[in-house]
């Protein structure tokens, strides 16, 4: 499985991937589930992937050949984000049916989602979770945050700490927190993880690492935030 999370804020996005698929207990292996397109100063686009590998593999392989061959229908060309998102979804509803197809008693599995982020010069940073059938919602001011995969876990603290005002720093921290809950509680979620930071009108990745099961930073993080729960646990009288 897999979790990944997008957060826009008004400062800009954060986002944040593991790197974990399976085909069962025994078939584990690590993919990159997060895709950045950049021209810095024009415009930037960061793509992040859920479910099917052989369909997000393809899907991803398509988008990049129309980038290589500059065509009007490349994301690089788009002149908004919506048009990125209409992009995506047609490139990925189209994979995904074709695998379906193949696949006969089996084509269910042949599903996955993305989430698209962006800014291009001139235009509004936007940010869009796109179905298997490529229809696509966008993230709002009043839910600044995108998830695919395994969600529930990550979710409460996002609900309880995240607006479209929180600032950059925080909304890192955030989603770092996020994943760390997911990875407690799902072990079909795994290290090691892809972080990407984009300023919003920069239209560049102000910030892009991989994050291993041995970071200092992260494993600091996680047990000072296992801590402060323990400690406000306690010290709250029922």
């Amino acid at each position: 499985m897999t979790y990944c999370v997008g957060m826009l804020v008004d400062a800009g996005f954060v986002l944040l991937s593991d790197t974990r698929t399976n085909a069962g207990v025994d078939n584990i292996s690590c993919y990159r589930k997060m895709f950045t397109f950049e021209e810095p100063g024009e415009r930037v686009i960061a793509i992040m992937t859920a479910g099917s590998l052989s369909v997000t593999q393809t899907t991803l392989a398509r988008l990049d050949e129309a980038v290589a061959a500059n065509g009007d229908r490349s994301i690089m060309a788009a002149g908004t984000m919506l048009e990125v998102a209409e992009i995506v979804g047609e490139t990925l509803a189209n994979v995904s049916r074709r695998v379906a197809e193949r696949m006969g008693d089996r084509a269910s599995s042949a599903r996955a989602s993305m989430i698209v982020a962006g800014q291009r010069q001139g235009g509004a940073p936007r940010m869009f979770l796109v179905y298997p059938e490529g229809n696509f919602i966008e993230a709002t001011h009043d839910t600044p945050y995108l998830q695919i995969g395994e969600h529930k876990y990550g979710k409460p603290i996002l609900d309880r700490v995240v607006t479209s005002g929180t600032s950059l720093l925080d909304a890192r921290k955030a989603v770092l927190l996020s994943m760390d809950s997911t990875l407690r509680s799902n072990l079909s979620v795994g290290m090691p993880l892809d972080l990407c930071v984009i300023e919003a009108d920069s239209q560049r990745i102000f910030e892009q690492r991989r994050i291993d099961a041995e970071d200092e930073t992260f494993q600091a993080m996680s047990n000072a935030w296992s801590q402060s729960l323990r400690d406000a646990f306690r010290d709250i009288d029922i």
